[in-house]
């Protein structure tokens, strides 16, 4: 998934939600509080398991770890993850 990182704050709308009240924000440390795109809270690119094109390990018992990803978190992400649920 390429796209660039960084760049202004959002407002809340259909392709960012920022939810600073969540008792799991935020989740992902990686990415700034501003910038934190809580719109895909479960990243709806988890059942395409490992041809997902985000950062993940899997567990001893076999289960998908994205505790290192946070692509669905940043606003800058949001064309190339829809995309991807597209099949573009």
């Amino acid at each position: 998934m390429g796209a660039k990182k960084g760049g202004p704050a959002m407002t809340n709308s259909h392709r960012f939600f920022n939810n600073h009240q969540c008792k799991y924000f935020p989740c992902h440390l990686e990415v700034g509080q501003k910038e934190f795109n809580c719109l895909f809270c479960y990243c709806p690119l988890y059942p395409l398991g490992d041809q997902c094109g985000g950062v993940f390990t899997f567990t001893e018992k076999g289960v998908k770890n994205c505790m290192g990803c946070h692509l669905p978190h940043e606003p800058a992400f949001y064309d190339a993850l829809v995309e991807q649920l597209m099949g573009k």
